[in-house]
């Protein structure tokens, strides 16, 4: 008789244990990664569609009413809802459209935690609300248009994405004065790209699109890295992305890069959300407009909404976003 041999219980046990303990530790992380690739992927495809749509528009300002009171306090207000109806839908197909009180309808959450995981917030109803200082500093000689206080409104897309809408019917159109970025935003779009979901976290399912200037709009997404670069208030020199320069955004990781001064002031809008603006008030863009060491670069102070044109030389913070 030949002598058979095999694994013993005991030991099958301990293998299968092994290997549990092994898909436990393991799973988690790939779960992660496929869900960042899809949403990734779901995210560039939803900015593209939004920005053809919204390049298809004669103008981005003046729909709906919105009046105050002396006290400034609103009256009316249907700007946003107004155009959800009479300007995006014509362009962009819709499932469904939510008014100011009832954003949860459309699936947008009531919390949603914060770019560094650090703190859940209230889902913001109103533009204040979305970032106080879009209120802030408007006034500036020379300059055209306004910021108006006005609700949310929300809509669904045949994709299953749940998007607010915080709408300025008063936003300029002059892309050629820059002084200030918050009269620039005619819209403000927050995402939700599985409804109602999980996380709700800004940076995973959660993010934002802003669209630029009445006339001749630009539409930014920017997704941005959970952290400012190093901790650090770098020159431009460090900052820029040349050959013959360190590359601040790239050290950190591959798919990284400085915003141009449209994704910054998209930052700066949506700065509650990402918990921007702690370490200085002042950000570096990527958009140069003079080259050689006395040039200048565009930059936004995150403290006040102001953009300018500041020296290579100035000391400022740097908080990369994703390629």
């Amino acid at each position: 008789m030949k002598k058979l041999k095999g694994f013993t219980l005991a030991e099958v046990l301990i293998t299968l244990a092994i290997i549990g303990i092994v898909a436990a530790i393991t799973l988690p992380s790939l779960l992660v990664n496929v869900n960042e690739k899809a949403w990734d992927a779901q995210r560039k495809a939803l900015h593209a569609r939004m920005a053809q749509a919204i390049g298809q528009m004669n103008t981005l300002g003046g729909y709906g009413t919105y009046t105050e009171d002396k006290s400034g306090n609103a009256t009316e207000d249907t700007a946003a809802e107004s155009f959800i109806l009479d300007a995006l839908s014509k362009v962009y197909k819709i499932n469904n459209v939510c008014g100011p009180d009832k954003l949860g309808s459309c699936g947008i959450p009531s919390k949603i935690t914060t770019l560094d995981a650090v703190s859940e917030i209230d889902f913001p109803k109103k533009m204040s609300e979305l970032n106080q200082k879009l209120l802030n500093g408007v006034h500036v000689a020379n300059e055209d248009g306004d910021v108006a206080d006005t609700k949310a409104a929300a809509f669904e897309t045949v994709n299953g994405e749940s998007v607010a809408v915080f709408y300025n019917p008063l936003c300029s159109s002059d892309a050629s004065v820059e002084h200030v970025a918050q009269n620039k935003m005619c819209i403000n779009f927050i995402y939700d790209l599985n409804g109602s979901e999980g996380p709700n976290q800004v940076g995973k399912d959660i993010g934002f699109i802003t669209a630029f200037y009445n006339k001749n709009p630009v539409v930014v997404a920017p997704v941005p890295y959970f952290a400012d670069y190093a901790s650090k208030v770098p020159q431009y020199s460090e900052a820029e992305e040349t050959v013959d320069a360190p590359m601040a955004c790239r050290s950190t990781a591959e798919d990284l890069r400085l915003p141009d001064r449209d994704e910054l002031a998209s930052l700066f809008i949506n700065g509650p959300l990402i918990n921007l603006g702690k370490s200085s008030g002042n950000y570096w863009s990527g958009s140069v407009i003079s080259q050689g060491a006395s040039g200048l670069v565009w930059g936004q102070d995150f403290a006040l909404g102001t953009r300018y044109k500041y020296a290579r030389s100035v000391v400022h913070s740097i908080r990369c976003i994703k390629k």
